[in-house]
Order: structure tokens, then C-alpha cells, then sequence
């Protein structure tokens, strides 16, 4: 029996459970190209997808030493119409049609057609498919498990004490500075966010007014009247927002008032008439 072989096109971003479940399909042929699309193309889509060279580390790092090898798509067709041996090609439901483009564009230059695997969505625990769209906007992560369910939204969440020592600990990066001008470890933070960057959050009334101070308006800022905890004798320009919430969260907790105001404040943000909040 003679080889098969099964090529794979995709953007391949946040690398998740629905990638996996295509890429088992393809790994039933004797060897996979996978073909991942350019940073040219891929930034034309949105700029917050990850650079090709990662995306295809993530794919060989999953594929171990299986026969899988990855290469970059610099167009909408890549070599399936024209690659003599070939014998299967993966899709979803959403990307048969371009298959069958495939395959016809093949039969017209005398090849034969590739055998069309066509692999169902891998779904999120509310039913809706993973895809790269939904973990970039912070619905889910990569296995389909939501970061914030519907019951989240009906009580508050409260914050194990146990946890205290732990959450005081600075996570990421941390920038250091003079605690008395907290605007120079703030330019130090700014400089370094990517210019795709979709969105600036800021929380706490320091934050907050260093950001304004040094010439930076966050897309949110979250302020309560209090650093560390105690009231804060600083005052910020207001003006600088366009939009204005007040909702009530009291310390250790994440209340439904919370997470509908934050959702209300970033709907505003984007929209045409929206500002920041």
C-alpha cells in the first residue's frame, strides 16, 4: 500500500483543544505537513495573534517525535492543489467548501483529488466551539473551560484567606520605582506593552493617576478612594474618561456588580461613540 500523506492549513493561535483534535485526524495518514499561516497574514487578522515561530513551536512541541513537520502558508491555497503526493486533506465544517476548491482546482490540472477529512468542532463546556477568537478574548481557555460561568454571575465569589499571602505576592513582570513617583516604574511597564496590545486595564487610584500622570489613559481604570487598603488623599482628573460606573465590591470578594459593570465598561470602550471608563 503505497504512503499517505495529509496536509493541514491553519493560523493555529492559543493552541488549543480543537487544534489537538484536528491534527489526530490528519496523524491517522503515515505523515502530516502542517501549514501555518505567515505573520503577514496573520497580523492582517488580528494583531494579537501570536508570531508564526511560536505557534509553530507550540504544534512540534504537542507532535513530540511523531511524523508531523510544520511549514508556513503564504497564501490561501498553499501546495494542495499542485503537490502530486498528497493523498488526504483535514478540515472543519467551516473550511470543506475550500477543500472541494482545492480538489476541483487539482482535477483541472490532471491530479487526483484529495481524500477530505472533515473533523468536527471540539466544544467549550457551554456548547459553543473552542476556537483561537474565544481564548484571545478571554472567554475560555484552551481546553474549553469558561474563566467565568453564569453562576459567577448569580453570587459572590470570596477569597479563601488562605490564599492572602499568596495573592500579595506581585505576579508577571515587575517593574521597579521610588514608591513617592510610582510614574517612573509606570513608564518602565508602558514602554514594554506590545503595540498590539487591544487594551490597557489599570486598577487602583495610584495606578491609575500615575498612568494619567505620565501622559497614559487606560482603556478601565478601577478606583475605589483607597491605597493599600486606606484612603488615599490623591486626586484624580476625571475628565480623562468619557464614561463613568459605580458599582460595590467589597475587599476579598468579586461580586456579580462587579463583572456586569467591568463587561458594561469594556462593551463602551469599543464601541464608535465609546471612550475610556
Amino acid at each position: 500500500m503505497s504512503a499517505t500523506l495529509c496536509l493541514v492549513g491553519g493560523t493555529f493561535d492559543c493552541f488549543h483543544a480543537g487544534h489537538q483534535a484536528l491534527l489526530e485526524a490528519a496523524l491517522s495518514c503515515d505523515s502530516v505537513e502542517v501549514w501555518v499561516t505567515s505573520d503577514a497574514i496573520a497580523s492582517e487578522k488580528d494583531p494579537r495573534i501570536k508570531s508564526q515561530s511560536e505557534r509553530q513551536k507550540d504544534i512540534s512541541d504537542w507532535a513530540g517525535d511523531r511524523s508531523l513537520s510544520t511549514h508556513s502558508l503564504e497564501d490561501s491555497w498553499g501546495p494542495a492543489p499542485t503537490r502530486g503526493d498528497v493523498t488526504h486533506i483535514v478540515c472543519t465544517p467551516e473550511t470543506l467548501e475550500n477543500c472541494d476548491q482545492i480538489n476541483q482546482m487539482r482535477i483541472e490540472g490532471g491530479l487526483t483529488p484529495l481524500e477530505i477529512v472533515e473533523v468536527p468542532h471540539v466544544l467549550a463546556e457551554d456548547g459553543e466551539s473552542i476556537s483561537s477568537s474565544r481564548i484571545r478574548q478571554g472567554s475560555i481557555n484552551r481546553e474549553g473551560v469558561l474563566w467565568i460561568r453564569e453562576s459567577d454571575l448569580e453570587r459572590a465569589v470570596h477569597l479563601p484567606t488562605s490564599l492572602d499571602s499568596e495573592l500579595k505576592e506581585p505576579m508577571g513582570t515587575l517593574y521597579p520605582g521610588p514608591e513617592d513617583t510610582p510614574e517612573v516604574a509606570i513608564q518602565a511597564a508602558v514602554e514594554a506593552i506590545p503595540p498590539s496590545s487591544p487594551c490597557l486595564i489599570a486598577v487602583g487610584d495610584v495606578t491609575v493617576n500615575a498612568l494619567l500622570e505620565t501622559g497614559w489613559v487606560p482603556d478601565l481604570g478601577v478606583v475605589d478612594g483607597q491605597t493599600k487598603r486606606t484612603p488615599w488623599d490623591g486626586e484624580i482628573d476625571m475628565t480623562s474618561f468619557v464614561g463613568h460606573l459605580s458599582c460595590e465590591n467589597p475587599a476579598g470578594q468579586l461580586t456579580p456588580d462587579l463583572f456586569e459593570s467591568t463587561d458594561l465598561a469594556l462593551d463602551f470602550t469599543f464601541s464608535e461613540q465609546g471612550g475610556p471608563v
